[in-house]
């Protein structure tokens, strides 16, 4: 019997329960989701990891070869690239005193990679350098996978408490923290199709040469006639802008002039005193 009392008061102590404290306690709750979301990430991380799952390896290469025939050797490179499904990121051509090149990025397949570089080392061209890498970004693509399904969730979460809430500050913060949390997960989406994208097609920077036998070519030289007409048109306006320098200093030349006049005269004067002074001096006396 006592047990009996027992329970009946404890479950009328949870109907008496307010709404209010519940929301709050609600609310708390969901405050605490992001530090849960990020262990919650990080244990969905270590046990997928663990589980059989397709590696997602980045392979890119880079090659460069030196050709007889250029436009043949960039033709057979096209039609490959056709073949195979692939496409060029960038195409560059450079022409030189000692070689023309061809500068390629190419996509490719990942799976054709090898295959692509095969066929063309099996032409008659020469191979200058060679270099092929992978990288293993399986565990960065699964830890950004096991939180955009956290992220989801929690966006779920938010969205059906934004349904029962009725206080407008309440209504607000959850407005704001669904608005980070699809920032995020459009920002990880993108990051995964990135990363994908490079899996799935692989990167081969190939340089294309064909050297050149070595020609001196003197440098064009300008017309006579020409550079006569120049040169007779630079003194000329040489001269003009001499003459418009005079007109526009008139006055500090005027006072120049004055000045040197005067200058000579004193000098003059000062210099026949002295010739009387020398020749009175010199007269014997009588």
């Amino acid at each position: 019997m006592k047990q009996i009392i027992r329970i009946i008061l404890i479950a009328f102590s949870l109907v008496s329960c307010q709404p209010k404290a519940a929301q709050n306690c609600e609310m708390t709750a969901m405050e605490s989701l992001p530090n849960k979301m990020e262990k919650a990430a990080e244990s969905r991380t270590n046990v997928k990891y663990n589980e059989i799952y397709k590696k997602k390896i980045i392979k890119d290469g880079r090659l460069g070869i030196t050709v007889k025939e250029l436009k043949k050797a960039k033709a057979h490179v096209d039609t490959l690239v056709q073949k195979i499904d692939g496409y060029y990121e960038n195409e560059s051509f450079t022409n030189s005193d000692y070689e023309t090149a061809y500068t390629l990025k190419i996509r490719i397949p990942s799976d054709k990679l090898e295959s692509f570089i095969a066929m063309i080392e099996s032409g008659e061209s020469k191979i200058n350098y060679k270099v092929i890498e992978a990288r293993d970004v399986t565990e960065e693509y699964i830890d950004l996978e096991a939180r955009l399904q956290n992220k989801h969730k929690y966006l779920t979460r938010y969205q059906i408490f934004l349904q029962s809430t009725k206080s407008i500050k309440e209504v607000l913060d959850i407005q704001e923290k669904i608005r980070g949390l699809e920032e995020e997960i459009e920002s990880t989406t993108g990051k995964m199709k990135y990363i994908n994208d490079l899996v799935n097609y692989s990167t081969l920077e190939l340089n294309i040469t064909q050297e050149k036998n070595y020609k001196f070519r003197p440098e064009q030289r300008e017309n006579l006639f020409e550079k006569l007409k120049e040169s007779l048109s630079v003194g000329w306006y040489s001269f003009v802008d001499f003459l418009f320098f005079l007109l526009s200093n008139w006055a500090i030349l005027i006072l120049f002039s004055v000045i040197l006049y005067f200058g000579n005269k004193y000098r003059k004067i000062k210099k026949g005193k002295k010739r009387k002074n020398n020749d009175m001096a010199n007269t014997p006396n009588a």
